[in-house]
């Protein structure tokens, strides 16, 4: 465990530094909280307990290394236990500043809240007294796997934040994971092999990887946290997806082309499709819907696909200077002379994944030779096969 050490993060520049501490692994969540308030002397942690929303209310516990500090109770917002969060954190952080004893709140999140809508809700009170410190979510790698296999309900799991909460284990546990720039690492009782560390580095590979005994845990956990770069980051058409790779039995294959998808072919593979890789993301375009950005992103083998919004070369050059500096840069990237940003990039990451019958399965959806040919007016007639999935093609 890291020395406590005076000179570490504190209020210096008259604002509370606010480290989240996010994850479905409780005891992996559990300890990077506690190696933190062992390791900043005078820091505290906050942390509102979803279960108890079916009393109507959710619990909040503020503690610190010696133990519980106060603890009070939130009434839900809406009949949902994540909106009672977001009411009731900001206002509870804002006290802590105003106290002027505490020189570190880690804000610990419950099983199933994503840190980025917490992390977003911080960084907009950055001028009333807080400063987002940094975002971090705790993982045990021998359940990493298990995790993203796990294609339950959130409420099927006892871990839905609302009555009208759809998400599944699989794609909230993704989400939790690749949305920090650090991640703890922890290792629970069942021992983590090579193949679990592999997979974990291809699913975040530009992660920092932190231990609890690493010398530098305290400042990789509060060295800052830009809420607009991370949101670009996942955003599907600039998101940064992994490179392809190859490890102790884990690959990642890049699966780029620029041809458009035959809409019915593509639709009749999906569900191979998102079976064949533990954990596939990225971004696509159909041959009936031209102008339209598709996200792709499946775990637990389901998939949800998603109208990410229009390529920019579906838009006019005067549009052009009100879309993110980040979108164009990552347009400028893939731009074809024809095509422009519309290409087809997806990525698979799993242990024993089948390369080729992946590659043979994706190819076959594209627009054959004589279909390409006939150009976009006859891609129009196609089978709107995704209307189920999205909005009809008007």
């Amino acid at each position: 465990m890291p020395e406590p050490n005076s000179r570490l993060p504190g209020p210096a520049d008259g604002r509370l530094p606010v480290v989240v501490v996010g994850g479905l692994h409780a005891t992996a969540r559990a300890a990077t909280v506690g190696t933190l308030l062992e390791a900043v002397p005078g820091s505290v942690a906050l942390h509102h307990d979803l279960a108890s929303a079916t009393d109507g209310s959710v619990r909040r516990v503020v503690r610190e290394s010696r133990g519980v500090l106060d603890t009070g109770h939130a009434p839900l917002v809406n009949d949902c236990a994540c909106c009672a969060l977001r009411e009731d954190l900001v206002p509870e952080l804002e006290r802590l500043a105003a106290s002027d004893l505490c020189r570190l709140a880690v804000v610990e999140l419950w099983d199933s809240v994503e840190p980025r809508a917490m992390a977003e809700v911080i960084a907009a009170h950055s001028g009333d007294g807080l400063r987002l410190a940094g975002v971090v979510t705790a993982v045990d790698p021998a359940l990493v796997l298990p995790c993203l296999g796990n294609g339950d309900d959130l409420a099927e799991a006892g871990l839905a934040a609302a009555a009208t909460d759809q998400r599944t284990v699989a794609d909230t546990w993704a989400r939790q994971l690749e949305y920090p720039a650090v991640l703890t690492v922890v290792d629970g009782p069942e021992p983590a092999d090579e193949e679990d560390l592999a997979l974990l580095h291809q699913l975040h590979p530009t992660a920092r990887q932190v231990r609890l005994d690493d010398p530098d845990f305290v400042a990789a956990l509060t060295a800052g946290f830009d809420v607009e770069s991370a949101a670009a980051r996942q955003h599907p058409a600039c998101a940064l997806l992994p490179q392809a790779a190859s490890a102790d039995g884990v690959e990642t294959f890049v699966w780029h082309q620029l041809r458009p998808f035959h809409p019915a072919r593509l639709y009749a593979a999906l569900e191979d499709l998102c079976r064949a890789a533990a954990r596939s993301r990225g971004r696509f375009w159909l041959a009936d819907r031209p102008d339209t950005l598709l996200a792709w992103d499946a775990a637990g083998g389901a998939l949800c696909v998603e109208d990410a919004g229009p390529w920019l070369a579906s838009l006019p050059d005067a549009a052009w200077e009100m879309v993110p500096p980040a979108r164009r840069a990552a347009a400028a990237l893939d731009w074809h002379p024809e095509h422009g940003d519309r290409s087809q990039h997806l990525v698979f990451t799993s242990p024993d994944l089948d390369r080729e019958g992946l590659c043979e399965l994706l190819d076959s959806c594209l627009l054959d030779d004589e279909e390409y040919a006939a150009g976009r007016d006859a891609w129009k007639s196609l089978p709107h096969a995704f209307d189920e999935l999205l909005d009809p093609v008007g």
